[in-house]
């Protein structure tokens, strides 16, 4: 089973989600924990380190660190809102 970091800027972009939403995207997080490139996942364009999975209108972007069997979670949050890293 993979770690789970998230990053502080994602925690407060997650904190300021409503409550329902905030509990979508933290199920996803936690499914990351077990399956870190779920069906459907997408790497980013020229940063094969990178991946990206969709949830309705908000993306997760994360990396995955396989040596250390993490998984950082760089952004979350509504599609407009989150820019290339």
């Amino acid at each position: 089973m993979f770690t789970l970091f998230l990053a502080p800027s994602a925690e407060r972009q997650l904190k300021a989600l409503a409550k329902p939403l905030q509990k979508l995207i933290i199920k996803r997080l936690h499914a990351l924990r077990t399956t870190p490139r779920p069906h459907g996942v997408k790497t980013l364009d020229g940063r094969e380190q990178l991946y990206r999975i969709a949830d309705g209108d908000h993306r997760i972007v994360y990396a995955i660190r396989d040596k250390d069997l993490l998984v950082l979670v760089l952004k979350s949050g509504a599609r407009k809102a989150i820019s290339r890293p």
